[in-house]
């Protein structure tokens, strides 16, 4: 980081105004889409079973496609944004979305629409990933919070809105126009976001000041005509060590990637072991097919509620309280829920069971993992932390079945408990507050940190040529 630049320093001082607006639209939209498509499925799948296009069992491999494609997604698009920067990774994301989604629509049978759902998979979990960190690089410190998690709220009102387009569209149309519909929105947003500026923080990461500092003077002249002259930017931090992929699996990274890892873990079992089972759990619990979708889709309702006070809550409460809490309500209520039999109450408990899940959807996914880690590795770190993630969800359906065969809906949420309860330990013990606070000085305190660990070697990987370490100059 060079004081000619000051990337962070720039962007954390700018007013909320049209810049930020027009880069929460265009990051946020094609974010829409993307937890629109995941939804998509159960709709998706209920139409191609009660066609005959296919089976119990092939819609099992067409879950399991879909997130084994988001892994590798998520795996990939870390090393493909940390090399090739944000925009292209964003870019290259929706188009792969967007084709595969069409194609999807012309699948001649079930076994390519399996094939293509992974391809789509890839997709879905590399827009997830640069999503978030791509805003968490644009946003300010002081209400980064707020818009990361407004960004969580365009995903997960994907769930509703994929329902009711689902039960509009599938009676007149089929099931094929549900990935028409994906799939030219995902190339319309594609299209769009030609507009949408690399990120400043990166390009300086990478040396390529030059362009960091035209992009940074155009924001600024844009905010300045509508503010007036802004203030004075903060100085630039000591210049911290580069950091390399290796850093990751060392102190202090390595404890900020263990918690990253276990969080997304966590709420990734809680969604797919309990959230998209609902309808299930109704029906055995003795609803009809009707009621269980509607009552399901009731419930639905409570996933923007939680993720927009998540918004609202991370930079008022801060990060590790608002975790913690959202963790120990939710499973206190998980405790209620197999006591209650009456369907209106369960629908109330279920609901607001909900929001506390989805208030850890907006923190974790949104929010806290993208910031743990300094702009060098900040998407392959959380590619990583979306790669385990998501592999939870592949074993979960198997572990819900069982739990569920043995012990019932009370075995299922004894793991929900169990889960939660640890990743408010983990939290509370191993995580950093990063409320307020600016990228830069979040990534300043590892070297310190490291330092101060071994004795005065930072450890945090090698030295490139024309880099500094503690600030001074090497080669």
């Amino acid at each position: 980081m060079t004081d000619a630049v000051n990337a962070g320093g720039r962007l954390d001082r700018l007013p909320i105004g049209r810049f930020h607006y027009r880069i929460i639209w265009l990051i946020g939209v094609g974010m829409f889409f993307d937890g629109f498509d995941i939804y998509t499925a159960g709709t998706v799948l209920g139409a191609t079973l009660k066609g005959g296009f296919s089976t119990m069992g092939q819609n099992a491999l067409f879950v399991s496609a879909t997130f084994v494609g988001m892994m590798v997604g998520s795996f990939l698009t870390g090393f493909l944004g940390d090399r090739y920067g944000r925009r292209f990774t964003y870019q290259a994301n929706l188009l792969v979305f967007g084709l595969a989604s069409l194609a999807a629509a012309f699948a001649p049978n079930m076994e390519v629409l399996i094939a293509l759902r992974f391809v789509i998979g890839i997709g879905l979990g590399a827009e997830n990933v640069v999503g978030y960190s791509t805003l968490t690089e644009f946003v300010p410190a002081r209400s980064r919070g707020r818009w990361l998690g407004v960004m969580a709220v365009f995903v997960v009102t994907g769930l509703p809105i994929a329902s009711l387009v689902g039960w509009l569209v599938i009676p007149a149309f089929g099931w094929r126009a549900m990935f028409i519909i994906g799939g030219l929105g995902g190339l319309l947003v594609w299209y769009a976001r030609k507009s949408l500026p690399e990120s400043p923080r990166w390009l300086e990461s990478v040396g390529r000041d030059g362009e960091a500092e035209a992009l940074l003077s155009a924001i600024e002249r844009e905010a300045e005509a509508t503010t007036g002259p802004l203030s004075v930017p903060a100085p630039v931090p000591p210049a911290a060590p580069p950091v390399s992929l290796g850093a990751l699996f060392t102190p202090p990274l390595l404890s900020r990637l263990l918690v990253g890892c276990l969080c997304l873990v966590v709420i990734n079992t809680v969604l797919y072991g309990f959230v998209a089972w609902l309808p299930t759990f109704f029906v055995k619990q003795g609803l009809s097919i009707a009621q269980s979708s509607g009552f399901a889709l009731l419930m639905g309702l409570g996933a923007p509620v939680g993720s927009g006070i998540g918004a609202l809550t991370a930079d008022r409460w801060g990060r590790k309280p608002t975790i913690i809490g959202a963790s120990l309500l939710a499973a206190a209520l998980a405790l209620v829920y197999p006591a209650v039999s009456d369907p209106v109450l369960l629908t109330l408990v279920g609901f607001a069971l909900t929001i506390p899940i989805y208030v850890l959807v907006a923190l974790l996914f949104g929010i806290y993992i993208p910031e743990l880690f300094p702009t060098e590795v900040r998407l392959r770190a959380s590619g990583l932390c979306n790669t385990l993630g998501r592999g939870a969800t592949v074993v979960t359906p198997f572990i819900v079945v069982w739990l569920f065969g043995t012990y019932g809906v009370a075995g299922v949420l004894d793991l929900m408990i169990g889960l939660l309860v640890l990743q408010s330990l983990v939290v509370f013990a191993f995580g950093i507050e990063t409320r307020n606070r600016r990228l830069e000085t979040l990534s300043t305190d590892l070297s310190s940190a490291a330092a101060a660990s071994l004795g005065g070697v930072d450890g945090l990987g090698p030295v490139t040529s024309g880099s500094t370490r503690r600030g001074k100059p090497v080669g």
